[in-house]
């Protein structure tokens, strides 16, 4: 696939996983052998891990909305700037619904092989995320 193709799958990702609640897209994105190397502790290390993050996610903000600010793309990869906004309505981390609004932003490298992402490295602002929430002192 072209770079241009990958860069498209990532924002078609986006928008339906995060800002449609599509969970089925992540099949469509992700291959079944995905090495997710920044699970966060408790989760597998796999695409079924990135979906029990993102369901994670979805429960815990009643109105999220995630935009792609930026796209790389060279060769089988692409990075991607994004930022997520919510409501926390629902328990994240161990952290009852607050209701305040949040909005953290993060940047994403995918690497593709055979029309699907094969790794992925994320890396977000879950400092200023969890100040935010009130769980971490400003």
């Amino acid at each position: 696939m072209s770079v241009e193709e990958n860069e498209r799958m990532i924002e078609r990702f986006s928008d339906s996983v995060w800002n449609q609640g599509n969970l089925e897209a992540i099949d469509e994105v992700y291959g079944p052998d995905l090495a997710w190397h920044s699970a966060p502790p408790g989760l597998p290390a796999t695409r079924d891990g990135l979906r029990m993050m993102i369901m994670g996610f979805r429960a815990a903000f009643s109105d999220p909305v995630a935009t792609v600010d930026q796209l790389v793309g060279e060769g089988d990869s692409v990075a991607w700037r994004w930022t997520f906004q919510g409501t926390h309505t629902g328990e994240l981390m161990g952290i009852p619904g607050t209701g305040k609004r949040v909005t953290f932003a993060g940047v994403s490298i995918d690497r593709f092989a055979g029309g699907k992402s094969v790794e992925r490295r994320d890396y977000a602002d879950m400092l200023g995320l969890l100040q935010q929430l009130g769980a971490v002192p400003v």
